[in-house]
């Protein structure tokens, strides 16, 4: 038997950094899903066994033991005592660009072998998702939401507000870990915005959303890759409703006011980065 999933990338329209609490940093982060993701295949076997095949956008070059969706996988047969599973993933979310692609895939890969072995303990399939990252619990379900803690708790917002988005990605990834080391070390931005997103979401206000697009990380990508501020003034000279930037990058995105303007201003771009045109998914 033979499960396909799909693995949506996410953005976060907010990022507040709160705290530090046993050396985890706390956040606030407003996210969304968008229709940009990982295709992911999950056929049965007969052992325990799992393999996991990766293709596309140099994914294949993955270490086992740090790929997210073999960690998921022998978490879920381990805890639920099934059998293994033969997974391919076909790589479509850029790496390193703060889309959360490694974490799509885990939670991708989660919620085809519930459906391959008939698996409905949420909770069990939640812990073993917050154990792999901070946000893989997130894109188990994906849509707006509000992650709090280190992005484990899970706020769903009710909004049926579409965003029509430009990404803007450089040819250089950020280091996740590069990037906190570094905010640690500087001066800390001023200034909270997730929940003042939240609100406009749930006012359907898209113009109010647009001027709470922030991200504390944005700083410290800047200094690690040159193409994040690039970007951003890149996609700032098209005059779009917003831009940010999504994780701890280097992915900059653009809200505009609708698709054919997406693709317009896809068609006058002529910078270095990867252009792709998304829009949330709800």
């Amino acid at each position: 038997m033979n499960i396909q999933s799909k693995a949506y990338a996410k953005l976060n329209l907010t990022l507040d950094i709160t705290g530090v609490k046993d050396g985890f940093h706390l956040l606030n982060s407003v996210v969304c899903s968008v229709d940009l993701y990982d295709l992911i295949s999950v056929s049965s076997r007969k052992d325990k066994a799992v393999t996991v095949t990766m293709r596309g956008l140099g994914s294949e070059a993955i270490p086992l033991e740090k790929n997210n969706a073999y960690i998921a996988a022998t978490a879920f047969v381990e805890k639920f005592n099934t059998c293994g599973a033969d997974i391919t993933v076909y790589k479509n979310i850029p790496m390193g660009a703060g889309l959360g692609g490694s974490s799509a895939d885990a939670a991708g890969v989660l919620n085809a072998l519930k459906k391959l072995y008939k698996i409905d303990d949420e909770v069990g399939v939640k812990q073993i998702a917050d154990a792999i990252g901070s946000d893989v619990g997130y894109m188990l379900y994906g849509g707006y939401a509000l992650l709090s803690g280190r992005g484990e708790i899970i706020t769903p917002i009710a909004s049926d507000l579409r965003l029509d988005i430009l990404l803007f990605v450089p040819q250089y990834g950020v280091s996740t870990a590069q990037c906190f080391k570094l905010y640690d070390q500087g001066e800390k931005p001023v200034g909270v915005y997730s929940q003042n997103a939240k609100n406009a979401l749930c006012l359907g206000d898209k113009a109010l959303l647009c001027k709470n697009l922030n991200n504390h990380l944005f700083a410290p990508a800047c200094a690690l890759c040159d193409g994040v501020e690039r970007e951003y003034k890149n996609a700032l000279s098209f005059a779009p409703l917003g831009v940010n930037m999504t994780g701890s990058g280097s992915a900059v995105y653009a809200v505009f006011e609708s698709a054919e303007m997406c693709r317009y201003v896809a068609s006058r771009y002529r910078g270095k980065a990867k252009i792709i045109q998304t829009k949330t998914v709800l």
